[in-house]
């Protein structure tokens, strides 16, 4: 299985050269090769071949294909991943496609995961492929109720299948951090299922959300990507301190990364 070389739990891109037009036109370089990774791993999950090994090899190549049009990484806390041997929850801020499609690189060769995801993305042709090998957690984002006993419910299942699981608690992808619009849904699992938490804080506005196809926005190389783990919390009592402390930690993440 593909994994990150990383050392003392930090990852940093080794910049590559790239060229005059890749880097006038990171779009037109990029996209080709991310349309070949995900029609590639479309067509093993149609005829159930796409593993997870799959799985971490697609998320590399993508990861791959941004280092060589520019994109720099750096990854902080990835050791506190592995300081439980059980299954966590991990609860993050959601800011473009980027961090969907790089996680399981990350995440994967420590703890096999999975995701909450838009019930409409198990629809999305050829990701719908891709997605059902996943066994996702799918919400409608329309109905709250609703969506808290599907997280609830399949959360424990997978949880219990040694699955960890990657939170979104936002309603849609944004470059700004609302604390008011971050539910505390990923926390109410994990004082359920008493698993531990592990906060993402991430920066990834270097891959932009488009305005016709979302997934497919601007390209800037200029714009590092920043993705950081927080030491694992256990959730007590109802959860408010944490679903606070998590908070607190993008926030603070975020203000360290302005302008860099």
């Amino acid at each position: 299985m593909k994994q990150l070389d990383n050392t003392n739990s930090i990852y940093r891109t080794n910049p590559l050269p790239v060229s005059r037009f890749a880097k006038a036109l990171p779009e037109f370089f990029f996209y080709p090769q991310f349309l070949a990774v995900v029609f590639k791993a479309g067509f093993l999950a149609k005829r159930a071949k796409y593993d997870d090994a799959a799985w971490c090899e697609s998320s590399f190549a993508v990861f791959r294909a941004l280092e060589r049009i520019g994109v720099q990484f750096q990854i902080t806390g990835i050791d506190n991943l592995a300081k439980t041997k059980e299954p966590c929850i991990i609860i993050g801020n959601h800011i473009s496609t980027l961090e969907t499609i790089i996680l399981p690189i990350i995440i994967e060769p420590i703890k096999r995961m999975t995701f909450i995801i838009k019930q409409s993305l198990l629809d999305y042709p050829v990701f719908k492929h891709i997605m059902h090998t996943r066994d996702p957690i799918a919400v409608t984002r329309t109905n709250p109720r609703q969506d808290l006993k599907a997280v609830l419910d399949g959360g424990m299942d997978r949880l219990k299948k040694g699955l960890s699981i990657m939170v979104f608690p936002q309603t849609t992808r944004t470059n700004e951090f609302d604390p008011a619009q971050f539910s505390s849904i990923g926390v109410k699992l994990a004082q359920k299922a008493k698993v531990p938490i592990v906060p993402l804080a991430l920066k990834t506005d270097a891959w932009g959300n488009g305005k016709r196809l979302k997934d497919f926005g601007k390209i800037d190389p200029a714009q590092k990507v920043y993705f950081a783990f927080g030491e694992p919390l256990r959730v007590q009592n109802r959860g408010a301190e944490e679903h606070r402390a998590i908070i607190d930690f993008i926030t603070s993440k975020l203000t360290e990364w302005q302008g860099r």
